[in-house]
Formats: C-alpha cells, structure tokens, sequence
C-alpha cells in the first residue's frame, strides 16, 4: 500500500513538473477537464499558442486546464524539438477533454499508450493546425498504426486520417508567402461552432494545408480557407484552380462516437485573430457537450499579455519551464 502511494506520488510530481494547469474559475466549463498536449518543432509555436488558449477556457470560461509540453530530459526545460518526452500524461485519465497540437512524435510506448487509451476511451478530442499528424514512429512498432503516413489496414494515414478525417498531406497555399481567409461551408452557418463567428471573419497568416475529406464519411466541413495572395488581410484571393475548389480548414468528425473537431488554422500568431480564438472555445464546448451554453459571442480576450512568435520564426523561447508559465498575468 505504502509503494502504491510512493509511485501516485511521483506521477503526481512528475505531471506537475511537466506541464503547467490553471484552474478554471466561474463559467459554463467549470467541473470539465481540458488537457492540451503541445509539441511541434518550434514552427507553428504550439508551445505558446496553447497556454493561452488553456488561460482563456479557465479564466473566461471556467475550464480547468492543463498544459503538457515536449521536455528537454536533460534540464526539464520547454523544446518543441524534443520528440521523444512528453511525461505528465497521466493526468489524460481524467480528462474530459484532449487537444492536440503535436507534429511527429515518437514517444516511448509508456507515454504513447496514455494517449492511446485516451483515444480510444470514446471522449472527445480537438486537434489545431499540425495535429493531423502529430505521430511519426521510427523506434517501435507497437503503435505504428497511428503515423501519420501509416499503411496498416483500416488505419491508412495513421490517426489523422483514421480519427480526424485527414492526415497531412501537402501545402496547398504557399508556405510563408499566402494566407488564409475562412469562409462558412455550405450548409454550416448554423453550427453552435460558429457562433459569434462572421463569414470571412477569420483571417490567419498561415497557408491553407491539403485536405481531402473521405467520401463518404462522418466529417462535416464549418469553414473553407480561401488562399490570398500575399500575408496581408487586405490582399486579394488568388485567382483559378486554388481557390475552386476551396479547402475545408476546420470541420467535425466523430470516432467511436465521440466528438472530434479539426482546426488546420491555430498557429501561435494565428490565435491573435479573435474570431478564430472564439472558434476554438466555442468548439471546446461543442465536443464535451456543452454546445447549448454557447454564449453568442464568447468573451475570447487575451488573458495577460501574448506576443508570440511568428510561424516564420523557428526560433523560441529557450530555458522555460512550465512552472514559469504558471502566471495568469493580471487580468
């Protein structure tokens, strides 16, 4: 007994020195649960784009939220580039929610099959911008399946395909050089998801990925990313074939019955867009059914101050640990 309670106890340590958890205060989502798994090579800066998210579902919103990051084993230190050591995914037993932000991992089988029991316990998951192929295993097999570019029957295109819809497969505007517009998807304006959200409201500087949606299938399209011709909101769309058809850039799915929404938009200088941070909240209650609570336009302010790098920059914040991020600034 006394052994059990030494081992609860530092996965209790080890969850805490991992990641970094903000308590939800009043709002619709107090007694829910959100873990939000970043990791994504220091591209896209999910390392910073997700505890925001975390602090604005817990203090507007009243979600209790925690944040796991990919760890530097040799100081505990935040490295997007580490992409064997995500410890603290214990706590996903309680979760009553999964987001992912993670681009090719290869975790040992001990941290994988945390998340894979998550996955295929039938609870909600909502996966933002690289998470549609957040697995790449090259050092065991056990969980192959699950890579993004898997072969196994019945798993082709690994969990992005299998769970989500799609896997990745390409840039379909140009990285760096086009943006994106978002418009409603035939038949979608009506989603709870879009609530409080304008057609062509959501304006990213990232470029519109590949997405080619199974048919048929249980996925249905919310918004189409319009391709710009420059990183302006004001430049115009590109002309022809890239633009027609127009790819969905977010849409929901259900695996196993469970709820799961897809976002290719949600770069760390995305979520600067307000209509999109409403998106991702409003699709936080939408998969932990919650979606009759929707406020008609959900308070999505930045919580504390926010400048995050650019996803042109690969550079990041070194030397942080979650713990230094444990601040929810002052408002």
């Amino acid at each position: 007994m006394k052994y059990s309670l030494l081992i609860l106890l530092l996965l209790a340590l080890q969850a805490g020195a991992a990641g970094v958890t903000y308590e939800g205060k009043q709002g619709a989502g107090h007694g829910k649960y959100v873990v939000l798994v970043a990791g994504d090579d220091a591209e896209y800066h999910s390392e910073e784009a997700l505890p925001q998210l975390a602090k604005i579902l817990a203090v507007r919103h009243g979600f209790k939220c925690t944040v796991l990051f990919s760890i530097n084993p040799q100081d505990g230190t935040i490295d997007p580039r580490a992409k064997r050591n995500i410890p603290g995914l214990e706590v996903l037993k309680k979760a009553d929610l999964l987001v992912l932000f993670m681009r090719w991992r290869d975790l040992p089988d001990e941290q994988m099959k945390m998340l894979v029991d998550y996955i295929e316990s039938r609870r909600p998951i909502i996966a933002i911008r690289t998470g549609t192929h957040p697995f790449d295993f090259k050092t065991s097999k056990t969980y192959e399946k699950y890579s993004w570019n898997s072969t196994a029957p019945g798993w082709e295109g690994g969990f992005g395909r299998k769970v989500l819809g799609e896997t990745w497969v390409a840039h379909h505007g140009q990285h760096g050089k086009q943006s994106t517009r978002a418009f409603f998807a035939p038949g979608a304006a009506k989603s709870p998801i879009l609530r409080g959200i304008r057609d062509g409201g959501i304006w990213v500087p990232t470029e519109v990925y590949e997405v080619r949606l199974p048919m048929p299938s249980t996925c249905y399209p919310l918004l189409l990313g319009q391709v710009l011709s420059g990183l302006s909101p004001n430049d115009p769309p590109i002309p022809g074939k890239l633009n027609d058809p127009k790819m969905p850039v977010a849409w929901t799915n259900s695996y196993r019955g469970a709820r799961v929404f897809t976002s290719t938009m949600g770069a760390a200088d995305d979520l600067e867009s307000e209509e999109l941070r409403r998106l991702l909240v409003n699709a936080t209650y939408w998969t932990v059914g919650l979606e009759k609570t929707i406020p008609a336009k959900a308070d999505v302010s930045i919580v504390g101050e926010y400048h995050p790098h650019s996803y042109l920059s690969e550079d990041y914040t070194h030397g942080l640990k979650p713990s230094d991020l444990a601040s929810l600034g002052t408002n």
